[in-house]
């Protein structure tokens, strides 16, 4: 007869209470409000919407100037999500415990108001911040194992270890010349002891005279050789780097850091520099744009009281002048370069000249950006031809090659490209 069994009667052993444990953990996660749409084309849509509005401020998955906003349908409902995205400040002066209590934790930081947005964009904004990208922990871990084994595979030998090399190459050599040395003398006391006509005594006896060497015609016209090829390669070097500022950071009117603003806040470029994708200038920003976020953020990562940096901005604002920026990339008169031509239509990332923008809390020339420099990136750069109906007969033209279509062949190494 089988008796009835509790489930406390059940032995918990350790691999069972990992078990628990683990489920337990993976029930963390937040559960969507079921009627957020979750389709490809509403999460595009909301990803268009969120680096429009939301993304100097916000993140899905981690605080930053603002809270992490994945799960806020599970946390609230839909139509307050939606109330406090177009005005939270009603929303906050209605009472609602929950949205004061919030504004209270970010040290009362106003969200600017987003009345312009319509149903269908704040539906589409919801099912990007609850389904759009989202990172599986056990994938990003697995490749970042892979990364480090590819990158300890096949990431050469390091500067130290070359120095280290070199130098003991250099005492090896030095050893085998004090070895040579010691044999020279002991095979000369030994042929001194032989028989040996008055020739071959004159030739073993005869002695290395360092002065006749140094005073010698072969020696001067070696000396002098050198000295001139020396002297030629300095001054050709020196001619080289005529008009080259790379490496160039000038002092700028207001400590501006990219390393905050676009590596942690992961501002996008074209936010501030409007005309990348649609002129030849990047466009240097405008106070105005700076008065889109620093309206209501004041200083640096919550600390009280005005940033002295921030206040630059709004004295330029009420007295109307502009902020006198330092430009740092600048091309000579003679060279064209379009920016919208290389960024919207070859989609060349900002990084690949300016380096790596994102971590520079000074901004400094990175390439050296001369003719040669450039000459090497049309060379090496492939055309990104999917989708662009404008490449198809090229691409049909270049068919028979078993190379890449790149620059260099749709004329990127002809002169009027870039002097006309």
């Amino acid at each position: 007869m089988l008796s009835k069994r509790s489930l406390v009667g059940v032995p918990l052993k350790f691999h069972t209470l990992a078990l628990l444990f683990f489920l337990f953990l993976g029930g963390q996660v937040f559960a969507a409000d079921p009627a957020v749409s979750d389709s490809e084309e509403a999460i595009s849509a909301g990803k268009s919407v969120f680096n429009a509005n939301c993304k100097t401020c916000h993140k899905l998955d981690q605080k930053a100037v603002g809270p992490a906003l994945r799960g806020i349908t599970d946390r609230r409902s839909i139509e307050w999500a939606k109330s406090f995205i177009k005005n939270s400040q009603a929303v906050i002066a209605s009472g609602d415990e929950y949205a004061n209590n919030l504004y209270a934790e970010y040290n009362n930081l106003m969200m600017p108001q987003h009345e312009f947005l319509s149903d269908a964009d704040l539906d589409n904004l919801l099912a990007y911040i609850e389904y759009g990208d989202k990172v599986d922990p056990a994938a990003e871990a697995a490749a970042a194992a892979a990364g480090g084994e590819a990158g300890a595979a096949g990431g050469g030998i390091p500067t130290q270890y070359l120095t280290i090399i070199i130098v003991v190459l250099v005492i090896v050599l030095f050893l085998i010349l004090i070895v040579l040395g010691l044999i020279i003398s002991i095979l000369t006391k030994y042929v001194n002891k032989q028989d040996l006509d008055e020739t071959d005594k004159e030739f073993v006896s005869q002695k290395f005279e360092f002065g006749k060497v140094l005073k010698s015609d072969a020696f001067i016209i070696i000396v002098t050789a050198l000295v001139v090829a020396l002297v030629a390669k300095t001054a050709i070097d020196g001619l080289y780097t005529v008009g080259v500022q790379q490496g160039y950071a000038p002092t700028q009117p207001i400590a501006y850091s990219h390393a905050l603003h676009a590596g942690t806040l992961e501002i996008e470029c074209q936010y501030c520099h409007t005309g990348v994708e649609i002129g030849k200038s990047a466009n240097i920003p405008s106070a105005n744009i700076c008065m889109n976020c620093h309206m209501h953020v004041q200083n640096v990562q919550g600390q009280d009281g005005i940033s002295p940096e921030i206040q630059k901005i709004y004295d330029a604002i009420d007295n109307n002048q502009p902020i006198e920026w330092v430009r740092i990339h600048n091309l000579p008169d003679l060279a064209y370069f379009n920016h919208s031509q290389h960024v919207k239509v070859g989609g060349i990332e900002c990084q690949t000249c300016h380096g790596p923008i994102q971590e520079m809390e000074v901004v400094y020339q990175y390439s050296s950006l001369t003719m040669g420099w450039c000459i090497d990136c049309h060379r090496q750069t492939e055309i990104n031809a999917q989708g662009n109906e404008y490449y198809d007969k090229l691409v049909q033209l270049h068919s028979d090659s078993k190379d890449a279509l790149k620059v260099k062949d749709i004329g990127g190494l002809e002169c009027a490209k870039c002097h006309y």
